[in-house]
């Protein structure tokens, strides 16, 4: 139940080439071809899961994530998160790539109220503008486990912590589909080679950004609340 996420430090989005390690090389590129999009997309999808620990009772956790215009687009950063209406971000989330081939991806999100303890997030048209040759679905929930404080660390442990009764487990999944429009010339490679390349992309940025955006929302509401982070602790 320990999450990876636990006393990382932020990480920086910086440009992703991946080696598809390989005997492929990069195709000739055809120069009247180089700047054409196929027709096609070509799509790629994962399921994602995880969870971060909240040294605090779920009421004071919600009742902060409720508030997210107060803090998602610092906590987003160093990705840009512009507001949509009252509860959706545009998110311009990095430039990723491959096979010489680059995208900055930028997504709607719409952060929905909470409903029978879960929240969601769904993808939303970002206004006046359009997606240059990719398409995003994502679908996210978040939900809440109350953790007897007792049961999760050890009496040793706790000496010396001012820790709540009861902690929050906060467990997100998310289902993800990211259609590209190749330049032609991508299409010349094997199809295999595409998506087995473009999967494990896909898994890279959703691992890095989940990361870091967990992180900067651990230590922003514990700093909020004034809640000490323990230290390399281990669950019983």
């Amino acid at each position: 139940m320990q999450s990876q996420f636990l006393n990382q430090q932020p990480i920086t989005i910086e440009p992703v080439h991946l080696d598809t390690q390989s005997t492929f090389t990069e195709p000739e590129r055809d120069e009247s071809q180089s700047c054409q999009l196929a027709p096609e997309l070509t799509q790629f999808y994962g399921h994602f899961q995880n969870g971060v620990e909240m040294y605090a009772e779920p009421e004071r956790v919600t009742a902060h994530l409720d508030t997210h215009q107060e803090w998602f687009c610092d906590c987003a950063q160093p990705m840009k998160a512009e507001p949509i209406g009252a509860n959706g971000y545009a998110l311009t989330i990095g430039r990723f790539g491959s096979f010489g081939y680059e995208v900055e991806p930028k997504i709607g999100l719409e952060l929905l109220p909470r409903q029978d303890g879960i929240y969601k997030i769904q993808t939303i048209p970002v206004p006046g503008y359009n997606p240059p040759g990719y398409e995003v679905d994502f679908q996210a929930t978040q939900g809440f486990v109350p953790i007897p404080t007792h049961e999760y660390f050890s009496e040793q442990q706790l000496e010396g912590l001012d820790l709540p009764p009861t902690i929050t487990l906060i467990q997100w999944e998310l289902d993800l589909t990211v259609g590209v429009r190749f330049p032609k010339f991508i299409h010349k490679l094997p199809q295999s080679l595409i998506q087995t390349t473009g999967d494990r992309l896909l898994r890279q940025i959703v691992r890095q950004v989940s990361r870091r955006l967990s992180h900067k929302v651990q230590e922003d509401f514990h700093n909020r609340m004034n809640i000490a982070i323990p230290k390399k602790l281990k669950r019983r």
